[in-house]
């Protein structure tokens, strides 16, 4: 389980860390080439992880399926969209959560399978590669913003 417990801190932290410094500003910038934001990344990290996770203590808006889910964009957002600031707030007491997701569980299957994955543990397996994913993503988001807003 520590092995589990340092991927989600690594996954988490690294999200957390690359988003640092960067201005409300830019957090809505759409790069050319690009079909989502920083923003709109931090808020499906998010929804994404909940759902996969940590589905049945839901503590997020409804509303955050329509805005952050596979296929969504901020193109089309409307209503209540969270600030950064909110999303930042609500990835680190995930994270917590995630935390504490007890050992016994990880062998235990999931409500539905999911692209063959039938185990919370393959679950959290998928969760850290998507995540790191989208990681990857808002840095080359942050670096192709920064170089042409100087």
């Amino acid at each position: 389980m520590n092995y589990v417990k340092n991927q989600l801190t690594m996954m988490r932290k690294s999200l957390l860390k690359e988003i640092e410094g960067v201005t409300p500003e830019l957090m809505d910038v759409q790069p050319e080439g690009f079909n989502n934001t920083i923003h709109w990344h931090l808020g499906h990290v998010l929804t994404a992880a909940e759902k996969f996770l940590l589905d049945d203590s839901s503590t997020l808006p409804a509303n955050y399926s329509q805005l952050f889910g596979y296929g969504s964009k901020p193109a089309a957002w409307t209503g209540d969209v969270p600030s950064v600031d909110t999303l930042t707030q609500q990835l680190q007491e995930q994270f917590g959560r995630l935390l504490e997701i007890p050992e016994e569980r990880l062998t235990e299957k999931a409500a539905q399978p999911f692209m063959g994955m039938e185990t919370i543990g393959e679950f959290i397996n998928f969760v850290v590669q998507h995540e790191v994913n989208h990681v990857g993503q808002i840095h080359a988001m942050k670096r192709i913003i920064q170089s042409t807003n100087q």
